[in-house]
Parts: C-alpha cells; sequence; structure tokens
C-alpha cells in the first residue's frame, strides 16, 4: 500500500469521490462504488500527519468497511495512524501545552479515530488507549496560572489564535464530539476508567455553554452564563448535533432527565422558524441533510418516536426541495450526503462517520 501524503482531495470523505462512494455503497450500486474508490486511491493514500477519519487511510478504511472489505493492510496503516497521534498528545501534554483541536476533534483529531476504531466492532488495546485519551480531556490543567478544562485550545477551528483561549462546544471539532464517543463506546460495552464519570464532565459543561459555538476565557470567568445566541443550528455546530450528543450521554448514564431534556431541544430548536429561517443549504454539515439525520436517530432512541415525526416530514420535504440546488456531488457539503440522508436508510451504518449512531 502506498502511503504517501498527497494534496489531492479524490480521497477525502468530505469533499472527495471517497465520500461519494458511500452513497453508491448504501444503494448496493457496486459498480459505481468501485470507480469512486479507484479514482480516491489511484494517487496513493495518506497515512501521514493530514490522515484522520475524513482523509487518508482511515477515511478508506472506514468507507472499506461499511461496503464489508476493509483488509489488514489498510488496518495496519490506520493502526500506524493512530499510534502516531497518541503519541504525538503524550508529548504534547508532558510537555504542558494546549491541545489544538485537530489533536482530539472528529475531523482531523483522536475523536475521530476512535469512532473508527470502535466501528470495528470489537474492543481492542489501541481503541482503549484512545478511549482513555478522550477521558483525560475531563481533567483540568493549569495553564499559565489558570485552571481550563482539558479540551481547552488557543487555536480556533480555522487555525486562528484566539486571545484566553476557548473551549469548543460542537460534534466536529469540540467536547461534544468526545462525548458522543465515549456515549457510543458504552453502548457498545467498551469501558475504561474514569469513563462515566467523563461523559458527566461533557455533558455537563454542555448544559451550562452549549447554547454558544464556543467558550471563550470571558464567558468562562464570567458570574452569569452567556444568553444563548441566535445562529444557524446544524449537525456539526449548534444545539440539534450537541443534543444528539447529550441523549447519548444520557443512554450511557441512565439519566431519563438529561435524555428527555434532550429530546425537548431537538425538538423545539426543529420546529423554531427562527432557527429554520437561518438555514440555507441541504448539506449534512450545515444543512436540512444533516438536522433529519439527526431527528431521525434521536426518534429511533425515544420511548415516544411518534413525537418528532411532523419535524421529520417537515425537514424531508425541506431537503427535496433543496437538494438539486447543491452545486457539488460530495458527501458532506453535496449532493450525495444529501442523497444518503433524503433517502433514509443507513443499512451501511454511514451516519457512524458524524457520531450519530
Amino acid at each position: 500500500m502506498t502511503t504517501t501524503a498527497i494534496p489531492a482531495r479524490t480521497q477525502d470523505l468530505s469533499e472527495g469521490t471517497l465520500g461519494m462512494a458511500l452513497l453508491h455503497i448504501e444503494r448496493g450500486d457496486h459498480l459505481a462504488a468501485r470507480r469512486c474508490l479507484a479514482q480516491a486511491v489511484a494517487g496513493g493514500v495518506s497515512a501521514g500527519g493530514n490522515a484522520s477519519l475524513f482523509h487518508g487511510a482511515p477515511a478508506l478504511e472506514f468507507v472499506l468497511s461499511h461496503a464489508g472489505h476493509a483488509g489488514r493492510v489498510v488496518r495496519d496503516a490506520v493502526d500506524g495512524v493512530v499510534d502516531a497521534r497518541l503519541a504525538a498528545a503524550r508529548r504534547r501534554k508532558a510537555a504542558g501545552a494546549l491541545p489544538h483541536l485537530a489533536e482530539f476533534d472528529l475531523i482531523r483529531g483522536l475523536t475521530g479515530l476512535g469512532a473508527l476504531l470502535l466501528s470495528r466492532g470489537a474492543d481492542s488495546p489501541r481503541l482503549r488507549e484512545v478511549l482513555a485519551y478522550l477521558v483525560s480531556l475531563a481533567e483540568p490543567v493549569r495553564f499559565e496560572d489558570r485552571e481550563l478544562p482539558g479540551w481547552w485550545s488557543t487555536v480556533g477551528p480555522g487555525g486562528e489564535e484566539m486571545h484566553g483561549g476557548h473551549g469548543n462546544n460542537g460534534v466536529a471539532h469540540g467536547v461534544a464530539g468526545p462525548l458522543a464517543v465515549l456515549s457510543l463506546a458504552v453502548r457498545h460495552d467498551v469501558h475504561v476508567p474514569g469513563e462515566l464519570d467523563a461523559i458527566e464532565v461533557f455533558a455537563r459543561w454542555l448544559d451550562a455553554y452549549g447554547a454558544c459555538y464556543w467558550t471563550t476565557y470571558d464567558e468562562l470567568v464570567a458570574s452569569e452564563p452567556s444568553e444563548p445566541q441566535l445562529v444557524r443550528q446544524s449537525w456539526g455546530y449548534g444545539q440539534p448535533g450537541i443534543a444528539r450528543a447529550q441523549q447519548l450521554a444520557a443512554l450511557a448514564l441512565g439519566d431519563s432527565n438529561r435524555r428527555q431534556a434532550a429530546e425537548a431541544t431537538v425538538l423545539s430548536t426543529l420546529t423554531d422558524p427562527s432557527h429554520l429561517g437561518r438555514i440555507f443549504d441541504a448539506t449534512l454539515c450545515h444543512g436540512w441533510a444533516g438536522l433529519v439525520t439527526i431527528a431521525r436517530a434521536v426518534a429511533a432512541d425515544s420511548p415516544a418516536p411518534e413525537r418528532f415525526s411532523p419535524v421529520i416530514d417537515d425537514l424531508s420535504r425541506r431537503l427535496a426541495a433543496d437538494l438539486d440546488r447543491l452545486p457539488k456531488p460530495v458527501f458532506m457539503e453535496g449532493r450525495s450526503g444529501a442523497r444518503l440522508a433524503l433517502y433514509g436508510t443507513n443499512t451501511t451504518d454511514w451516519t457512524s462517520v458524524l457520531l450519530i449512531t
């Protein structure tokens, strides 16, 4: 297997042909899937520093495994990526530095790699190492004479420096991602020391701060929590994605009050015209496709799923109306992901790449 870091986006799960293959696999069109996969790997597959759940060898394993064809060569490459990322995280921690989001987040970091290892369907020492790392993020750290959450970062999601740092709250780049992975691990009966305590820490943080995309240092030390922001609500950032993570946490903890609150948040957010009026596209990442996929998963884990039927129907209509306006054919911000959501099937468990299931 060639393991070179190359700039082409074909091996990218979000923007490349690799992600587009997921649609064909879910629909059973294996010929079209093979064409996409062949294009994705034609220039080599990255197992270097840019490899993650959404790029390179880990992304390739995710797609192949959901087609039933991930082999040992690919998995060995992924294991090397995981080991390198864990080693880098240990060095950073030993140096007393704060993590960058790319160290731990879903899209680029160890949360995504943990989700991938969990999707293999078997417990392993390497999976436990990743989960233990995510648990460690729940431990407060001292930095420049301040006590901060273990996931606090000085660098924003776009790589920009943020004065005083921030605690990112979303599923894609923030603490809702580790919360979802640890909660899903409990559901898969994979346990590590401190797992339930970490779930509590992350969930309570989101109780306090999850109404905002992220939390600044000034907001952290303020006497009163910030007012909820009227912003776009989506899978990657905002209340719907966080509420799904909170529902998963509630199921892991056996906390019926938390589950009820999470479900109520999904219902209220996805029926509020002030929120719906801020959705402008059909994508998984920011639009109707991500929202309807969340709503289906929340309904499936609710004791009263019928409450969500009107919401799911409304979101599906909006998705169908806007889908063909998407200019790109890709997974996260294009037609492939939107069509997966519109079809509403999850035979291959493709939604696990978003930590929705």
